[in-house]
This record gives C-alpha cells, structure tokens and sequence, in this order.
C-alpha cells in the first residue's frame, strides 16, 4: 500500500478532526505530500505541531468547501506548486438529526451546502486537473447512510446518496481518462462527530452512550479506507453489520422497513 502513496500529492478536506485528521496522519505515514485543509483552523494548527516529523510533507490551509473561488484557489494552487495532484479527499461533512418536520430551511441550506455542493466543488476542480494530467484519484466520504434510508437522518442521507451517486457515475466517466474515482461508506466511527451532531429533537450523548451499536476506531477506519484506495474500490463499505444492513434493504426493503419503523418508535420513545 505504501508504494500507491509514496511521494504523491493528496488534498485532504476536513482535516482538523475525525476521518479527515486520520486521513492525514495515515497518507503521511504512507510517504503522501499532504495538503490539509478545513474551517477550523486551529485544529489545523494542533494537527500541524503534533506532526513535526512531517517537515514540509504536511502544508495546513484553512478552506470552507462551500466556496467555489477558494476551493479553485487551493486546488489550482496546490497542483502549481507540486506540479500534479494525485489524490482528492473530499470528506468535509457535517450530520443532523431528527425528524424533519423539525428542520429548519437553514438547516436543509447548511447541510446541502457542506455535504453535497463542497464535495462536487472539489470533485468537478480536481478531475479537470486529472483529466488533464492522466491520472489521478478522487475519493469521496459518503457513508453507509448514503446506501440505504435511516429515518430522522433523512436530510444526511439525501446528501450522502447524492455523493454515492456521483461517485459511482463518474467513475464509469473517469475511465477513459485514467482517472479513478472511490466512495467510502462507513458506519459509525469514533469520532467527534456526535458532539457536532445538530439536533432539535434528541439529546445526542445520551443517545450515544445507550446505543449498542459498536464504533469503528477512527485509526482501524482510515486504515480500511486506505487500503481500499490502493485498491481502487468503487465504494468502500465497513463495518459488516453495514454490509448486511445495505445487503438486506436490497434484497428485503419490506423487511427492512418493518426494522426501521420499530427502530424509529424505540428512539421516539426516549425524546
């Protein structure tokens, strides 16, 4: 795996936290020239004084992936001064929950805008480079939401499905310019993101700590998506209890809509 990412240039999007921070610990351990990047730019900074042994492998630019000019700026920027871009790691995302009715136009704005439109920024920017250059690799953080519906996480799916359909579509695109194309889908990952997590309707640590289902360490996740970069897999889905949920909507939507319906009755209970 070392020798897909040795020397070669990655840009990393939500780099300050979570999968994205990962991503970039993991992509220099490999040999990558990482470029990290997010709003939170002090997070950026603490990612920056932790990696001294990076040296000039790891640059830090603060980027709000819903703006078209400054993603165009970083990107074009970037491909300047290393000369090509390898890879594109479009994985800046944030998640509400609750039942719609509740959400706010704002809120459908925000998470549309982040979710959906920075991963197409970033998308479009970079594959005009990698066409160009003949190669290349875009991969972007969708999630095991993006494969099935979750009811009270119905505005995160609508933006996870679009990333997986334009993911998977571009891909057969992509072909003919050698240029590869990847989404991961996780399930629930150790990291900050239930803190992050907007909610009208629930208390998140609360629902957090009762629920049973089993985190993925945010270092064995990276380490899955890694290797399924090198190995140029369309979508990159983990854990397996996501496998077999994806796997029995698509064979039991009935069935698996009678388990969604008991599960949304369970978590309305607890508001």
């Amino acid at each position: 795996m070392k020798k897909y990412f040795q020397d070669k240039t990655a840009i990393v999007t939500g780099a300050a936290s979570g999968i994205g921070r990962e991503l970039a610990v993991q992509l220099l351990q490999q040999g990558a020239i990482v470029f990290a990047t997010d709003v939170n730019l002090a997070g950026l900074e603490a990612l920056l004084a932790e990696q001294t042994s990076a040296g000039s492998r790891l640059q830090i630019a603060r980027l709000d992936v819903t703006d078209r000019v400054a993603c165009e700026t970083l990107i074009q920027g970037v491909r300047q001064q290393r000369g090509r871009l390898d890879f594109m790691f479009n994985n800046a995302g944030i998640c509400i929950f609750g039942e719609v009715k509740n959400m706010t136009p704002d809120q459908w704005d925000r998470i549309i805008d982040i979710n959906l439109r920075g991963v197409v920024h970033g998308t479009d920017i970079a594959y005009k480079i990698m066409c160009e250059q003949r190669s290349g690799h875009i991969i972007n953080t969708a999630s095991g939401a993006g494969l099935m519906p979750i009811p009270l996480m119905t505005a995160y799916c609508t933006t996870k499905h679009a990333v997986v359909g334009l993911s998977t579509s571009l891909r057969e695109e992509a072909k003919r310019y050698n240029v590869k194309v990847s989404a991961i889908c996780p399930g629930i990952i150790s990291t900050s993101i239930v803190n992050a997590t907007e909610s009208h309707d629930f208390d998140m640590q609360k629902m957090h700590a009762a629920s049973p289902v089993k985190e993925v360490p945010v270092t064995d996740a990276v380490k899955i998506i890694l290797k399924g970069v090198a190995g140029n897999k369309s979508t990159i889905v983990f854990p397996r209890d996501v496998k077999l949920s994806t796997k029995a909507y698509s064979i039991m939507p009935d069935v698996y809509s009678l388990l969604a319906q008991l599960g949304l009755g369970a978590l309305l209970k607890q508001k």
